[in-house]
């Protein structure tokens, strides 16, 4: 292993990624290569050695950045799960990987969709560290736990059958919707791989705060542990209560047949912090078998939304088969939505499954360079 003094103008050439976007620069004294093992969220200084899928970069301001052979790339070691793009890992070693998705996460692709052409690749230079030689990991920087009102803001989460199913869109028009009825929303992405389109399109729709799971120190989430998951959901939760929304949208990755959305959906915290789901699909049957697995859980579906609502056809197919709303983007977008989808959920429960105003602990699988002291707290509930 070695450590090399990191001269002060060095980063300021490079082109850094919207992953990069919440580190203190100041700190980072230091550039570590040698033997080492990458951990999910270290920053990675690296070169482009030749370009494939990803052609562009995104900034940390939301600009596409054109790569070129040679250019020097700041980005974040982390898994990456995408079934019509690259299932890809973090490799043991700081031997040559991938750009793997356009946020700036660094992998080695294991597979890849039929339609994707082969992979950018990068050459690592070495990890970012403090000027104790520490690699600089994405988690230093993360939001710190935050006391939250009680009672929590209604709460709405949106639901895929798959990546690439819809869920982004009626998103970001319930945003519009509830902000044109008057209403303060602020949304999260839970889980998911670290880019910013979607960040930026909450704010244009009017959400604000908008946080995603790179908030909570995370590049992506595909084999984060039950634990870090929960606890990247309770630190946004908490961050969004007490921020002084009234309404809280939350947008869940790809479908839910995914491990760590499947996980997150069916736990028990997550049906004691919302009030409905809306599902997401591209078609009919998909609609019927993603409200089905959503019933089987207990957990209140408000209705359908996605691709399917591109065909009046398939809406009605849905319609007939489900026993519950469509909405497409049209009717999300009015400012009637927010009284629509209150009408329409469950009433919350009388007794919270916890101590009011007490949450446990999450263990981060590393609390070394976990939130906090190894620990984040969750927002208080009351129901009523």
């Amino acid at each position: 292993m070695t450590t090399a003094h990191l001269a002060p103008d060095r980063l300021a050439r490079v082109k850094t990624a919207y992953t990069t976007r919440r580190v203190d620069f100041d700190g980072v004294k230091t550039l570590l290569n040698g033997e080492r093992a990458p951990r999910s969220g270290d920053l990675l200084l690296a070169r482009v050695a030749a370009i494939g899928q990803h052609k562009r970069i995104e900034r940390p301001t939301g600009r596409q950045a054109t790569l070129f052979v040679g250019d020097e790339v700041l980005v974040c070691y982390g898994h990456r799960y995408a079934p019509d793009q690259f299932e890809a890992t973090i490799p043991s070693d700081l031997s040559p990987c991938h750009l793997v998705a356009a946020g700036g996460v660094a992998a080695s692709v294991i597979a890849g969709h039929a339609a994707m052409a082969t992979p950018t690749e990068i050459e690592p230079i070495g990890l970012l560290g403090d000027r104790d030689g520490r690699p600089v990991n994405l988690r230093d920087h993360a939001l710190r736990p935050v006391s939250s009102p009680s009672p929590r803001p209604f709460t709405v989460a949106v639901v895929g059958t798959s990546m690439n199913a819809g869920k982004t869109d009626p998103v970001a028009h319930l945003v519009r919707g509830l902000s044109r009825d008057g209403r303060r929303v602020g949304v999260a992405k839970v889980t998911g791989t670290g880019a910013g389109k979607d960040f930026w399109l909450m704010g244009d729709a009017g959400a604000d705060p908008v946080f995603d799971f790179t908030s909570a120190g995370y590049p992506s989430t595909y084999l984060a542990s039950s634990a870090e998951v929960q606890g990247i959901f309770d630190l946004l939760m908490g961050h969004l209560s007490a921020s002084e929304v009234d309404t809280i949208v939350l947008e869940v990755a790809d479908g839910v047949y995914q491990r760590e959305t499947a996980d997150l959906v069916s736990s028990p915290r997550f049906a004691d912090c919302v009030d409905g789901l809306l599902l997401a699909a591209g078609d009919a049957l998909g609609a019927t078998a993603g409200v089905g697995w959503l019933r089987e859980r207990a957990m209140p579906v408000l209705g359908v939304a996605g691709l399917l609502t591109a065909s009046p056809l398939a809406i009605r197919e849905a319609e007939g088969a489900i026993g519950v709303p469509v909405f497409d983007r049209s009717t999300l977008a009015t400012g009637e939505i927010g009284s629509v989808l209150r009408a329409a959920r469950r009433p919350r429960r009388v007794a919270p499954l916890r101590p009011q105003g007490t949450a446990p602990p999450v263990p981060i699988a590393d609390p070394a360079i976990g939130v906090g002291n190894g620990t984040i707290a969750a927002p208080p509930l009351v129901f009523g």
